[in-house]
């Protein structure tokens, strides 16, 4: 399952994120974390010290490699310099798997345990002032995008993205590529302000959106939240002293969450595994397409030079059980 949590700036949406990435990997299943945050904070939320966070690779810094890689034999992409973030696989490309050793998740993953548990965390790199007036932050989230994009996950195999803040993400297609999203909300206007604009922006694609309202202290503020987000609203999380402690940087052991909120992570996890049966590949496809033809014809055919709609198979559809390139 491809998993996001988006929310604005201070929800809490990385601290959820962290949260769930420890809840899954304590149920033994395989968990790929992926900080796709300008602001990079996931790697200490899942318990690494600052310095070991800053010396974790970055993705927007390999970008050639994971190129390289993911084009394979394809015959359709003519040299890594001409795929963008967009760039859809074909006949040829090389796909990802989740339990899988490959040469982008040696260049960009690293092993974080967690109480025993064993999660892969990528991570997409800082915006820094090299980056102003070059390129925007999305040409580093592009790398995560081109995963996502070659990426084959099967059921009770998870991929979970703490997403930049706010409606960044739907600058490009990225915000298709999930089974589901969760919206981390606090019970305030400004809190649902970003729901709303998610809600719009996603009507027509089909997304899967449930909010977690975060930050909830009685039923005053569950009332707030039902009344702005109606059924979309799923669970509630309030105050967490093992939080906090986390926040700290002294952890005790996951197995000492409150209950409240490890109930909460479960009515996740049954929600994102609901969605599996939802799974339509072609509609998939079909999106990246429409995504990939519009950055083109925006931008892309003009920095590379290329007629990148030639980069679309029409015959492939990316899907469980596809055998990928040598």
């Amino acid at each position: 399952m491809k998993i996001a949590f988006v929310g604005k700036g201070g929800s809490g949406k990385t601290t959820l994120s962290s949260l769930f990435i420890r809840h899954l990997a304590a149920t033994g299943a395989p968990v790929v974390a992926i900080d796709a945050d300008i602001n990079q904070h996931l790697a200490t939320a899942l318990g690494l010290s600052e310095d070991e966070a800053a010396a974790l690779p970055a993705m927007g810094e390999r970008l050639r490699l994971i190129k390289d890689y993911l084009r394979g034999s394809n015959p359709r992409i003519a040299s890594a310099e001409t795929m963008i973030k967009t760039t859809p696989p074909g006949e040829g490309s090389r796909l990802l798997r989740v339990r899988e050793n490959n040469p982008v998740y040696d260049a960009c993953a690293r092993p974080v345990e967690l109480d025993g548990d064993v999660v892969r965390l990528m991570v997409t790199g800082s915006f820094t002032d090299a980056d102003l007036g070059v390129a925007c932050y999305h040409s580093k989230t592009g790398a995560v995008e081109l995963c996502l994009n070659h990426l084959v996950d099967g059921r009770d195999e998870y991929v979970v993205v703490d997403m930049t803040a706010g409606s960044d993400s739907f600058a490009s297609g990225m915000f298709t590529r999930f089974d589901i999203t969760f919206l981390v909300a606090e019970p305030t206007r400004k809190g649902v302000s970003v729901y709303r604009q998610y809600k719009e922006y996603a009507r027509d694609f089909g997304i899967v959106l449930k909010v977690v309202g975060n930050k909830v202290q009685g039923q005053d503020d569950i009332d707030f939240l039902r009344a702005e987000v109606g059924d979309d609203l799923l669970v509630t999380v309030g105050h967490s002293d093992w939080v906090r402690s986390m926040e700290k940087g002294r952890p005790p052991r996951f197995e000492f969450l409150e209950d409240a909120n490890r109930r909460s992570l479960r009515v996740l996890q049954v929600a994102a595994d609901t969605t599996y049966d939802l799974r339509d590949w072609e509609r998939y496809m079909r999106q990246m397409v429409h995504f990939h033809l519009r950055n083109a014809t925006s931008w892309g055919n003009e920095r590379t030079g290329a007629d990148l709609a030639a980069q679309i198979d029409p015959g492939f559809v990316l899907r469980e059980g596809l055998v990928a390139a040598v």
